[in-house]
């Protein structure tokens, strides 16, 4: 899609860094809305609540940041000023750092990274409903490589997801592969088999963060311009639990449908 505020990536010299929040980061990425509408701003909310539920999941996340933006656009003899919301996302270089790992740019098949990491991973993308991602050809996901030799995902970009659920979104077709599902607000579990034990484990571990998850979606309430938005993005993330807590649901939905290949 071609977007009207496109993301952007922000440079901070050091020497201006030095002092402020900013301090530590040379290189962040600015998301903005994709298209201009009053919709979209509590869109760009959505996405930041996705990447605040992922810090309850998991130690390797990006941290991000809600912004305020004023863009001053030339239009010949009157200038146009945009009031946008925006969130700024870290570098991956800050977040390996910060985990005493190494960012990885080579391939590694899903099934050799780790089994831990990947579930928390695959169970995030299914609670926001994203298709729009594969660890294998790292889209929409970065790789590190941790001081005890394990592999770990690293989700981002989660516009086309189910939660943000945005205007232009599409059922994803990664590598060409056409998926069974017609709406991005349609779950469907994309991670590869695990053992049985590994999927009952990432299982607890995001039952007993449920309270905490749900403390992170009222946090981000104010930031929305519509509480009738907040409250399907609320009750998206309440039926992802509901599949979660109901044995069937969860050998259904997730556990039948991992992938082989």
């Amino acid at each position: 899609t071609h977007c009207y505020f496109p993301p952007l990536k922000v440079k901070i010299k050091k020497s201006l860094a030095k002092g402020t929040i900013f301090k530590g980061n040379k290189e962040l990425k600015l998301v903005m809305p994709c298209v201009q509408s009053t919709k979209s701003l509590d869109n760009i909310v959505k996405e930041y609540m996705a990447y605040k539920i992922y810090e309850v999941i998991s130690p390797f996340h990006f941290k991000t940041r809600m912004v305020s933006i004023e863009y001053t656009e030339l239009k010949g003899k009157k200038d146009k000023i945009h009031k946008v919301k925006g969130f700024l996302i870290e570098d991956i270089d800050k977040v390996a750092k910060r985990e005493n790992a190494k960012k990885m740019k080579r391939i590694v098949h899903p099934m050799e990274q780790d089994d831990i990491a990947s579930a928390q991973n695959d169970f995030f993308q299914f609670l926001i409903g994203n298709t729009d991602y594969s660890t294998a050809y790292q889209h929409n996901q970065k790789l590190v490589f941790t001081s005890d030799f394990r592999t770990i995902p690293l989700p981002y970009d989660f516009d086309m997801s189910g939660l943000v659920d945005a205007s232009y979104a599409v059922v994803s077709q990664v590598q060409g592969e056409v998926l069974s599902i017609e709406s991005v607000t349609d779950r469907l579990y994309r991670g590869f088999k695990r053992d049985e034990a590994v999927f009952q484990e990432v299982r607890k571990q995001y039952l007993d963060k449920k309270s905490e998850v749900f403390e992170v979606i009222d946090g981000v309430k104010p930031h929305f311009d519509n509480e009738k938005e907040f409250m399907i993005a609320r009750n998206f993330i309440e039926d992802f639990y509901n599949v979660l807590q109901n044995d069937n649901q969860f050998d259904m939905q997730i556990v039948r449908k991992a992938r082989i290949k």
